[in-house]
């Protein structure tokens, strides 16, 4: 073994009822190196992560970490010895202080050994705060943390294990740029001791900023690991995806028509304020600004799902009082949350029952649901929409998180809506599905549907958007033309007082 691998894994191979999850997967993580391990959903990724840390026993293959054999299967022997996972879906305790979290299952006693030493770990959690260049007081309780500072107690949980190989599953998929800003440090802090980095992230500006190793996994096999300089990012999504894909955002063949929405001089205190712009029909209008800039408080006042002080919303030039959801789709409008899993569909219930949700009273007659009715529709949503499901009873939760989104987007396309809002809706999505949502969103203006776009990403908002709207600290800072918009001066206006 080279000495300066800290992690080799060999032929490592998995099953789920004869499927293979993972085929033969190998990987060499060297001390000190941010490796990023990039696949579509589906790849193997999860598979693969949940084995190193022991929560699954591969059928095959061999972990060395150190030099010797890592036993699978035992999560308490992997931390240990020093791998730590920092996940999606974050591991917390509301109720317990952020310190308590830090050092849960490793509590210090004091003198009695029945008693907690709160003193002990408070002081070494503020000391690995501070360390970290994070204002989070040790003794707050995780409820009243944003999920971004949540985020970097996770990461002090993972720094306080002593950890020599910290996996990290998309860490910014939550947070603002001015916290990735501070994470990238933490990570260069961490590198500079020796430790190494796994990082998944399906946000590729994100992984040539940091990574310096690459390994790509398609379909649960190796399919290869390159240096990150010598790794274009054309040639990483045709690895990623298997062929070619001259263009990430398709163009598009709308006509823009007459004005759908029209939003002028609306206001909400402490959220934002006086905002004007107007969606046509057939036109994609993309909404920037850094996380808390009102974006998504902007969506959910048109679509009714909170009140707004002052200004007014006009639906096709007719001004429009919406006060709750079930009269904004009544006018027309359509919502796909931000928060896919929590607002967006119903994990427990079919394929089928999700899409029809929102339609029930279509597909009834007197009080009883016609199944017939309700297959024809999700079969024709399934098919127009590519959804990739066995069938349309399979549960949505074990969807991959495109065709989750593919889902939603179905739900809401069952009103027949004039003015589609799709607030994030590529987050925490593959390349190759987020070109699937990418041509979703073209056929949809195509046939004259008016769609607002927010996003975090400048490089979708840049290749989608047929105008940009732009805000800072809940203020509109800039309407921008096509034309006119590039990421420097997007970010100019975001960053604007």
């Amino acid at each position: 073994m080279t000495s300066d691998y800290i992690l080799q894994v060999n032929g490592l191979t998995k099953s789920f009822s004869g499927v293979k999850a993972l085929d033969n997967v190998q990987l060499n993580v060297r001390k000190g190196e941010v490796h990023a391990l990039m696949g579509e959903n589906g790849a193997g990724k999860s598979t693969f992560m949940k084995i190193l840390i022991g929560l699954l026993t591969p059928d095959a293959g061999e972990i060395i970490f150190e030099g010797n054999e890592l036993k699978t299967g035992d999560v308490n022997d992997v931390l240990k010895k020093g791998i730590s996972m920092i996940h999606q879906e974050m591991l917390i305790v509301p109720e317990l202080t952020v310190a308590q979290n830090i050092f849960l299952g490793r509590e210090s006693t004091s003198w009695l050994p029945s008693w907690l030493d709160d003193r002990s770990i408070d002081r070494q959690s503020e000391a690995l705060l501070q360390q970290m260049g994070v204002a989070i007081h040790a003794r707050t309780k995780m409820k009243h943390l944003s999920v971004a500072e949540m985020q970097m107690v996770e990461i002090a949980k993972a720094i306080s294990n002593n950890a020599k190989v910290i996996i990290m599953d998309e860490p910014t998929s939550a947070i603002s740029d001015k916290e990735v800003a501070t994470l990238f440090n933490i990570i260069k802090d961490l590198k500079s001791k020796g430790v190494a980095i796994i990082y998944i992230s399906h946000k590729m500006d994100e992984i040539y900023q940091i990574a310096d190793t690459i390994t790509v996994l398609r379909d649960g096999k190796y399919i290869g690991t390159k240096s990150a300089s010598e790794l274009d990012s054309k040639a990483l999504i045709t690895m990623m995806v298997g062929r070619e894909m001259d263009d990430l955002f398709p163009t598009s063949s709308a006509v823009e028509g007459e004005e759908v929405l029209s939003v002028q001089h609306l206001s909400s205190k402490g959220k934002f304020n006086d905002i004007n712009f107007e969606v046509h029909a057939g036109e994609v209008l993309g909404i920037a600004g850094l996380m808390g800039a009102g974006r998504t408080e902007i969506a959910r006042a048109i679509f009714g799902l909170d009140s707004y002080d002052s200004g007014s919303v006009f639906i096709k030039g007719k001004k429009t009082s919406i006060k709750s959801p079930h009269e904004a789709i009544a006018h027309g409008i359509g919502y796909v949350s931000e928060d896919r899993k929590g607002l967006g569909f119903i994990p427990g219930l079919s394929v089928k029952e999700n899409i029809t949700l929102a339609s029930l009273p279509n597909h009834a007659k007197g009080w009883f649901i016609q199944p017939k009715s309700e297959n024809t529709v999700a079969s024709q949503m399934i098919n127009d929409l590519k959804i990739k499901t066995t069938n349309a009873e399979q549960k949505v939760r074990y969807l991959s998180g495109g065709n989750q989104q593919k889902v939603v987007i179905g739900k809401v396309l069952q009103a027949s809506p004039e003015l589609i809002i799709l607030d994030e809706p590529t987050r925490g999505i593959d390349i190759g599905a987020k070109f699937e949502i990418y041509k979703l969103i073209h056929q949809l203006t195509a046939k004259g549907i008016a769609v607002v776009m927010i996003s975090s990403e400048l490089p979708e908002i840049l290749g989608m958007s047929d105008r940009i709207l732009v805000l800072s600290k809940g203020k509109q800072t800039a309407l921008l033309s096509k034309e006119e918009a590039t990421q420097e001066t997007i970010m100019k206006f975001a960053m604007q007082h």
